[in-house]
């Protein structure tokens, strides 16, 4: 049985990926705290009209096909945006607030949690709809 067939299991399953992604950007939002010029970079927020109307045949995915070529990571597939409401600013030019983004970690990892929490709660009640428990 192919779960991402089920609407709710493949809008859960793009869920998690955004949320995973946004932690990678935020992770490398936190290492550079101390990079000259660095602004603070985060997902744009993941639409859950936009999900439903669009099909996922429209997108467009990159196949790596040889080891020598570039590899790019899911980070791509979500757009990026710089935040542009700086409040602080060091005098290198670094616009990282580590207190807003150790925020947003804390933030997206309990969307994740809720997340994954819905997907096996859904599948328990699945799995007891066939008879399987």
């Amino acid at each position: 049985m192919n779960l991402e067939k089920i609407p709710l299991f493949a809008a859960l399953t793009e869920k998690m990926k955004w949320l995973t992604a946004r932690q990678k950007v935020l992770a490398q939002n936190i290492a550079n705290s101390d990079t000259p010029n660095y602004r603070a970079r985060d997902l744009k927020p993941l639409e859950f009209r936009q999900m439903i109307e669009s099909p996922e045949d429209k997108s467009v995915h990159i196949n790596r096909t040889n080891k020598k070529h570039i590899y790019v990571d899911e980070i791509t597939s979500y757009e990026t945006q710089i935040n542009r409401d700086v409040s602080e600013i060091t005098p290198t030019g670094n616009a990282v607030l580590l207190e807003e983004e150790m925020m947003k970690v804390a933030e997206t990892q309990i969307q994740y949690e809720l997340t994954t929490s819905l997907y096996r709660k859904n599948l328990g009640m699945l799995k007891t709809a066939l008879g399987r428990r």
